[in-house]
């Protein structure tokens, strides 16, 4: 993995495992996330969970360097993909966000483009990688497949993106997501606005889509954090004005039956939050 050249070198030997070191998130002045250290393992999911201004979007837009579009917002410490920092001087922001992939927690689909331009939007603004016009239909197949909506969506191409349902509207962003080819998927609660066949589909994408990616999901359903997660972390702050801090982190089965600390298990079984 280079995040410093032109173009990004695939290879079937990529783990894309990420690891956070001490990360410490500010607005301005402000610290909003301190002393962050955890591991997402090659091809998992992982969910971030904790009650509302714990961190965890923060920390997760931190992943792909999408805090620091926020006036005034820095880091200090260090997130690794595949041993490599993201935020050395030398790393190249805009691959970085090529290589990690985000979905938002509303489904964000171009108003004013196609289902079809919906998903080679990044592609046309890569104009270094040299991608031919003549691989967008294969692209647009093939993310579209990867996001389940193939079949759904097949003879309506042209048709405005925006004119899809929720639930469609956000398995096209998982294919705009997917269409660069990244390595990594962020996922800001995905099921936040959608009905709950929406949200089991988009549940079932998750796992599918493990095999191919390395997944970090933030989710306030605590259910839902059971039902796709491999591994869990859990955030928490003491109070309001004090920074978010990672509680504990462990496989998402022994963080719901057995977890490590009290503040953990108090949120789990819903005694806050």
């Amino acid at each position: 993995m280079n995040l410093t050249s032109t173009m990004l070198q695939d290879s079937v030997e990529t783990k894309s495992r990420i690891e956070l070191k001490n990360l410490d998130i500010y607005y301005s002045e402000f610290l909003a996330v301190q002393g962050v250290s955890l591991q997402v393992r090659p091809q998992s999911v992982m969910s971030f969970i904790g009650p509302s201004g714990c961190g965890k979007s923060t920390v997760l837009r931190s992943i792909d360097r999408m805090h620091e579009v926020t006036p005034g917002a820095r880091v200090s410490g260090q997130v690794l993909l595949d041993g490599e920092d993201i935020y050395a001087p030398n790393v190249d922001p805009v691959l970085v966000r090529r290589t990690i992939g985000m979905v938002f927690q509303r489904p964000n689909p171009f108003p004013t483009m196609s289902i079809y331009d919906n998903v080679i939007a990044g592609l046309k603004l890569e104009k270094s990688r040299g991608v031919k016009k003549s691989s967008f239909d294969d692209t647009v197949e093939r993310s579209l497949r990867g996001a389940n909506l193939w079949d759904e969506v097949k003879d309506r191409l042209n048709r405005p993106g925006a004119g899809l349902s929720g639930g469609q509207q956000q398995r096209l962003c998982i294919a705009r997501a997917i269409a660069v080819e990244p390595e990594v998927l962020l996922m800001d609660e995905p099921c936040s606005a959608l009905d709950p066949i929406s949200t089991l589909a988009i549940e079932d994408l998750i796992h599918d889509l493990k095999n191919q990616y390395t997944i970090i999901i933030v989710t306030h359903n605590m259910q839902q954090a059971a039902r796709v997660s491999d591994e869990t972390a859990f955030f928490n702050l003491e109070s309001v004005g004090e920074p978010g801090r990672l509680i504990e982190v462990g496989s998402t089965t022994d963080i719901f039956s057995q977890p490590k600390h009290q503040q953990t298990e108090d949120y789990i079984s819903g005694r806050f939050g």
